[in-house]
């Protein structure tokens, strides 16, 4: 691929994994424009030594909100946009419960935006494709059994996931009106470098390094699907090339564990990189006996599990990461990198999630 891609989002989590993932591993020779907000949870410099290696060329930044209509469509026909992957998303489910009104702006709002640029712009050209993140989040939740298939009805039980869902009904509208090229993904929980600790193995891996206790909410026996990121990121490369317009396809790790499962792996992982036993902020404690266990949380989806039988069959992708694996890579990154994201965390929202225990 030689086009020039709108990656948005992309100084988020899977955003900037994706960038770095298409430069370093795919033989890319295009063109990336990163368009991200930067909002607390979008670091620009988790691309610092991308825009150092390929920028000004071959990737560039742009501080935008994909809310604002003039400014997307000036940047796709500044830089000729062919290829757009829209990242770019309010994603945790409890600021959702205390704050709804971002969520449905930038998530379905921005993404309207977004495809309604792509139509003006491409008209009816056939050599473009937009590409829709998504999650799993939008089918609710399972029973014991069972998993969600790109056909099982959608029950969103959050703000997140109801703004979500509706981009997503809002993407394939625009496939079956309008004939722009869509593909929508629907991914399970990923895990990996560069998350924001907000959200369940980052947050509770950085709490057992500092000895703090770990909140888990309920009985810890919520059930959740997990994919390392850069099998997530090689999933949406393989649709952006082999997808048909128009699909949708699931994109999970065929990895379900039980939240106080996550984190007992992730203990495992965590000693031995760094032995509880030399880690002077435990105390004489393990890492497991930081666990604490609070109010379960509103709406609390019990169980997701994605089947990705689809993806595989059509476009040959599997996850290539067993989750010990990407749990180890993981732990490596964050003990060499945590105390620089912390510092980069805004304050006003640290304090945020110090008294609203935060685990998805």
């Amino acid at each position: 691929m030689t086009k020039t891609m709108l990656v948005t989002g992309g100084a988020g989590f899977i955003g900037s994994n994706f960038i770095r993932f298409v430069f370093e591993k795919t033989g890319f020779k295009g063109r990336i424009v990163n368009f991200d907000k930067l909002t607390y949870a979008g670091l620009r410099g988790n691309l610092s030594d991308i825009e150092r290696r390929f920028g000004p060329k071959r990737y560039v930044f742009i501080k935008g909100d994909i809310c604002n209509f003039k400014k997307v469509n000036a940047v796709i026909r500044k830089y000729d946009v062919s290829v757009i992957v829209n990242f770019a998303a309010e994603t945790h489910v409890d600021r959702s419960i205390h704050g709804p009104r971002e969520f449905i702006e930038t998530n379905i709002t921005g993404a309207f935006n977004l495809l309604e640029c792509a139509r003006a712009n491409w008209k009816n050209r056939k050599d473009v494709r937009f590409h829709h993140i998504s999650t799993d989040e939008v089918f609710g939740s399972l029973g014991k059994t069972g998993r969600f298939m790109e056909t099982t009805p959608y029950d969103p039980r959050s703000p997140y996931s109801a703004a979500k869902a509706s981009s997503d009904h809002l993407a394939r509208a625009y496939f079956h009106t309008y004939g722009l090229p869509v593909t929508i993904s629907n991914c399970s929980n990923n895990y990996g470098p560069y998350q924001h600790p907000e959200k369940l193995i980052p947050l509770a891996l950085l709490k057992a390094v500092d000895g703090e206790p770990i909140p888990v909410y309920g009985d810890g026996g919520n059930t959740r699907d997990w994919l390392f990121v850069e099998d997530h990121c090689r999933a949406i490369w393989v649709i952006l090339r082999r997808g048909r317009p128009g699909e949708t396809y699931n994109v999970g790790g065929n990895c379900e564990k039980r939240n106080l499962e996550t984190l007992r792996a992730l203990f495992r992982a965590l000693e031995k990189l760094k032995p509880s036993v030399k880690n002077q902020m435990l105390k004489g404690c393990r890492y497991e006996e930081l666990i604490t266990f609070v109010k379960d949380r509103a709406g609390h989806d019990r169980r997701y599990a994605i089947d990705s039988g689809k993806i595989k069959r059509e476009l040959g992708w599997k996850p290539r990461f067993g989750f010990s694996e990407g749990l180890e890579a993981t732990v490596a990154w964050y003990l060499a990198h945590g105390s620089r994201l912390k510092k980069t965390v805004a304050a006003s929202y640290r304090a945020w999630l110090k008294k609203n225990y935060i685990l998805r």
